[in-house]
């Protein structure tokens, strides 16, 4: 990969989207390489949780305006959309942790709340500019305007601001901020907690809360009753409970 860095290490899949001088604007390439990496996320059973940054100043601009501008409807045109990359993302039943470290704008946005813990920078500021350049949005109509009212959603989309990370936590667009120098410790804080968990149980959890949003009550409860089932045949069922009956701390196998 040349513009995505991907390394397993201890269980988690650390992505690194990786074209700084371009403040990790989303080519081609990119799409492709970060589409791959999610792909491995999913598949590697040796991968129990992932986590995305940016490399330098910017998580991501976005996609990459230079190249768009020479290539007109042909961007939306190959194999990989970015439709697909998001919807993929968001159905990956394993934890994924966005760590926001500096301008997260767009598409950069999309990959953000396509995350399910959003840990920020006080230095990231967050942004959909779109109208500006006059262009159509996929995560702020898709993403942003279900997860913050609709009013800020608008406001955000149609005037193209940023939002600082202070504000994007108020709104809920974050979980938390933190000094700029603790984003990786913080991140690592977070990581820790959830390697200590069962990786099955969380998937379990994430892929009832997905499945279940398109969903009416009583059909979510009894998708959660046959996943829970499901997961109590597992080896880390057993060595949970086990554990918790002999008073010690649990080893999950991911089994």
């Amino acid at each position: 990969m040349t513009t995505v860095d991907y390394e397993v290490r201890n269980r988690v899949g650390y992505i690194t989207l990786n074209r700084p001088d371009k403040l990790n604007a989303i080519d081609v390439a990119m799409r492709d390489e970060l589409w791959a990496a999610i792909h491995d996320v999913n598949d590697n059973p040796d991968v129990w949780l992932a986590v995305i940054t940016g490399k330098g100043r910017a998580f991501s601009v976005g996609h990459d305006l230079v190249a768009m501008s020479g290539r007109g409807d042909d961007l939306y045109s190959d194999e990989i959309s970015t439709e697909d990359l998001y919807v993929y993302q968001t159905q990956v039943f394993k934890p994924i942790i966005a760590s926001v470290n500096g301008l997260c704008l767009a598409q950069g946005g999309g990959i953000a709340l396509a995350s399910d813990i959003r840990i920020a920078s006080d230095q990231a500021q967050f942004g959909w500019p779109q109208a500006k350049r006059g262009i159509g949005s996929v995560s702020g109509p898709c993403m942003l305007a279900h997860r913050v009212p609709l009013n800020f959603a608008f406001e955000f989309l149609f005037t193209g601001d940023f939002v600082n990370a202070e504000r994007a936590l108020e709104l809920g667009i974050v979980n938390k901020v933190v000094p700029h120098d603790e984003l990786e410790s913080a991140t690592d804080e977070v990581v820790q907690k959830l390697l200590n968990n069962a990786p099955l149980a969380m998937r379990a959890i994430k892929e009832v809360a997905v499945r279940g949003l398109s969903m009416r009550l009583e059909d979510r409860v009894r998708l959660a009753g046959i996943v829970n089932r499901r997961l109590q045949r597992t080896e880390d069922a057993q060595e949970g409970l086990t554990a918790f009956a002999e008073k010690r701390t649990p080893v999950f196998r991911g089994k």
